[in-house]
């Protein structure tokens, strides 16, 4: 048995689950909603405040679904109650971010500003030039534009210049004076 997908799902106070036929999911809470689709083999039962997912037989097809739609699920229920967020650092000289409207404009180094247009579903909040945190209740679209957002200048392993999370550590490498000794 999966050990993740056996694991119940408690849903917090204020939030609502409903699961409709064909296997879709919809989440409410106070930050948004989410409704995903979930493989037809897959059991989603509801005892009470908790969640439950289950699988028909142990074919390798039915294992692997189990702990992943069990993770989803879980996903969706804590962005619906907490949200999730990705913080991004920017080094550099002169490097820096700002929010302009709905848009978040970078100076990356780069003989022009380079824009990213806010998403539906995300908030782009810049609390320092050189801090970018973006919230959002779907965990993997936060995920995914905080990776396009660090796409546009990734960081350098030579002076560490560029868009970093802020967990991340670069790995340094020493550069031409090095060799010589």
């Amino acid at each position: 048995m999966s050990r993740i997908g056996r694991m119940p799902i408690t849903v917090p106070a204020g939030v609502e689950v409903t699961v409709a036929e064909g296997n879709v999911v919809t989440v409410k809470g106070p930050k948004g909603t989410l409704t995903q689709k979930f493989h037809p083999n897959m059991m989603i039962e509801r005892d009470g405040e908790v969640l439950h997912v289950k699988r028909p037989n142990d074919s390798k097809e039915n294992r692997s679904l189990h702990g992943l739609t069990r993770t989803l699920l879980h996903n969706m229920v804590v962005g619906v109650h907490e949200t999730y967020k990705k913080e991004l650092e920017i080094n550099g000289v002169g490097y820096r971010a700002a929010k302009e409207g709905k848009n978040l404009v970078l100076n990356i180094g780069y003989s022009h500003q380079v824009t990213v247009p806010e998403v539906e579903g995300i908030t782009i909040e810049v609390p320092a030039p050189n801090k970018v945190v973006i919230i959002g209740c779907d965990k993997q679209q936060v995920g995914q534009f905080a990776a396009e957002v660090r796409e546009k200048r990734p960081p350098e392993p030579y002076k560490g210049k560029g868009i970093k999370y802020v967990d991340e550590v670069i790995r340094r490498k020493v550069g031409k004076t090095g060799a010589k000794k």
